[in-house]
């Protein structure tokens, strides 16, 4: 059984790679999906409190866009929310592989992890897929799909790794530049070709 990581940056497309691979049949964890369950535990909720008290609404619940405006801009606040959540969700990630290895339903799983090269935990996959889309259309999407002016944009794409320096780390590359149908054929082959060499 191949454990692949799926990987990508800022409006590249990586959620759509997702949904078609799901389509697909395909098993797909999401670590975004994990980071949303892990904040509506009480455990991590009291944790995170300590250090970000005004990460919170008034029914005591973590908004998730005060605490992204908290630890945006402040490299020592996002690392500590970062040893907080990543061990919680590599924990969880790590546990849903076995599960599905004893199961052992599937040649192929695939983990999406936004910040899988910047932490790596790239180097626990058999192989890394990278959802590419170059900056301008990166950009052009965030300012049409999110509503962000061109420097917010630019903003959220600077935090992360230059997408361009990730494709280094991809055994497979999925260029997302076209139509959707043009994406859906090309990580259907791409699917495939996995199953075949599984």
């Amino acid at each position: 059984m191949k454990v692949i990581g799926l990987t990508g940056g800022i409006a590249t497309g990586k959620s759509t790679v997702e949904r078609i691979l799901e389509n697909l049949g395909a098993k797909v964890i999401d670590a975004d999906k994990v980071v949303h369950k892990l904040l509506s535990d009480e455990n991590v909720k009291n944790e995170i409190r300590q250090y970000f008290p005004d990460a919170f609404d008034d029914e005591g619940n973590i908004d998730r866009k005060k605490l992204a405006g908290i630890v945006f801009n402040d490299y020592e606040k996002k690392r500590i929310l970062e040893n907080i959540l990543h061990p919680k969700v590599n924990q969880e990630i790590d546990r849903w592989i076995e599960i599905n290895k004893k199961e052992n339903s599937d040649k192929v799983l695939f983990v999406s992890v936004p910040l899988m090269i910047e932490t790596g935990s790239y180097k626990k996959y058999d192989k890394v897929v990278l959802v590419y889309a170059p900056r301008e259309l990166q950009i052009k999407r965030l300012i049409e799909n999110k509503g962000y002016s061109y420097e917010e944009a630019l903003a959220r794409i600077n935090a992360q790794m230059d997408i361009e320096e990730k494709r280094k780390y991809a055994g497979y590359i999925i260029e997302n530049t076209g139509t959707i149908q043009e994406l859906e054929e090309k990580v259907k082959q791409l699917y495939e070709s996995l199953l075949k060499d599984g």
